[in-house]
């Protein structure tokens, strides 16, 4: 005796290949379908429509494709509301409990579509406020407090993965995914300029996470120009991104290498950790601007133009300097509340932090991810973001022309 569910596509389902993945996960995991119906969008603006009939030999069976299905944008053709369990205690989830994507999501609760706030991936989804306003938003687990009510399940839940429509015109409409070192990379960057010109004029955030081949490779004055003119609002590095950026101003090195002559100093092994001590002995950055001590470079624009800035640390940092987040969960939270007021990220050769502000973006957000390491790119971007894309290229070449495209003239 077979099972049986029905299950809707809805939007750009045939560009975006969301019905042939739906197709592939029905009879990769041992199910059948029949399509009940099939209406096809006949203009560039129009959706289309499917509704199909998934059987399996068992219940389990079913609810595995049906999970899958779901988590690519197919869902329930009779919605019932989401299933809700209180959290037995703080960090505690319930077994089976919803873990989240990062695609737009909704909870059906007493008969209403709530879309979930700051959605991420890898979340739980609680619901809160009472009966007369109630809304659902994201929690990773360890902010969970005990009586939470936790959505279960995936019963009443709708996923909205993005579409790629036939029309990808506009400025972010060459962003849809895919990796290449043969993209040409004049045309890109003035395409990824122009995104980042319709973002600020819409009065969007960037957000640069960097990473210190940045500094080594002879950006860092693109990259402070680019601060200093207000393309980017926001910074994401970790402890050696500033150290070697300070290291820069006071010796005009980089790890002991001057990065214009490419000479390595008398004694310029030594400059990283002289740059610390002086912060050190400032207090903090923000201390060592004011003083005078540091004049130029990334993180002195970003402390004279007020940009934030997030530094989180690692286990192998040197110093650290003062203000670097060395706590790893409070150095999430700070990412996630960066990630959270993101309209458009620029990962900038850094794949540890990258990743860290990349589990915590919605698929919505715009990204461009930039490494001289093919798997660098490519491993961000599978992570899921639909309006990204990659360049293989050297961040010193990336930087200055992206600087000069937007900057330049002005």
């Amino acid at each position: 005796m077979t099972v049986s569910r029905e299950v809707e596509l809805e939007g750009h389902i045939i560009d975006s290949g969301m019905m042939g993945t739906a197709f592939s996960i029905v009879m990769d995991l041992g199910g059948e379908f029949t399509v009940e119906a099939f209406d096809i969008g006949r203009h560039k603006d129009e959706p289309s429509y499917a509704r199909l009939l998934v059987e399996a030999d068992d219940e389990a069976t079913l609810q595995s494709i049906v999970h899958e299905l779901h988590q690519h944008g197919a869902n329930p053709a009779d919605p019932t509301d989401a299933t809700l369990e209180r959290a037995p205690a703080d960090r505690v989830v319930p077994h089976g409990f919803y873990s989240t994507t990062n695609h737009p999501t909704f909870v059906r609760y007493d008969g209403e579509w709530l879309e979930v706030e700051q959605i991420e991936m890898d979340c739980a989804i609680v619901v809160a406020g009472g009966d007369d306003a109630p809304h659902a938003s994201t929690k990773v687990l360890n902010a969970v407090e005990e009586g939470d009510r936790i959505v279960m399940g995936d019963t009443g839940i709708r996923v909205e993965p993005p579409e790629r429509p036939r029309d990808s015109g506009g400025a972010f409409g060459f962003m849809q995914g895919g990796v290449s070192a043969e993209r040409p990379s004049k045309s890109t960057i003035r395409r990824i300029a122009a995104a980042i010109r319709e973002t600020k004029a819409e009065g969007g955030e960037v957000l640069a996470v960097c990473g210190p081949a940045l500094i080594h490779s002879g950006a860092r004055e693109d990259l402070a120009r680019l601060v200093r003119e207000g393309y980017i609002d926001m910074l994401s590095a970790g402890n050696g991104f500033a150290v070697h950026d300070i290291e820069r101003d006071l010796y005009g090195t980089s790890l002991g290498v001057d990065t214009e002559t490419l000479d390595h100093a008398r004694h310029g092994h030594k400059h990283h950790i002289y740059a610390i001590s002086e912060v050190i002995r400032e207090g903090r950055i923000e201390a060592a601007v004011d003083s005078g001590t540091v004049e130029s470079g990334v993180m002195y624009e970003c402390v004279v133009n007020d940009r934030p800035f997030v530094l989180a640390g690692s286990i192998r940092d040197d110093g650290p300097l003062p203000g670097t987040i060395t706590d790893a969960v409070e150095a999430q939270a700070a990412i996630r509340e960066q990630a959270h007021r993101a309209d458009m990220v620029l990962m900038l050769s850094t794949l540890l932090h990258s990743v860290a502000v990349g589990n915590c973006l919605p698929s919505t957000t715009p990204v461009v991810c930039v490494d001289i390491s093919p798997a660098t790119v490519t491993q961000l971007l599978d992570r899921g973001s639909a309006q990204a894309v990659g360049m293989v290229t050297d961040i010193g070449t990336f930087v200055p022309l992206l600087a000069d495209e937007l900057a330049g003239n002005e």
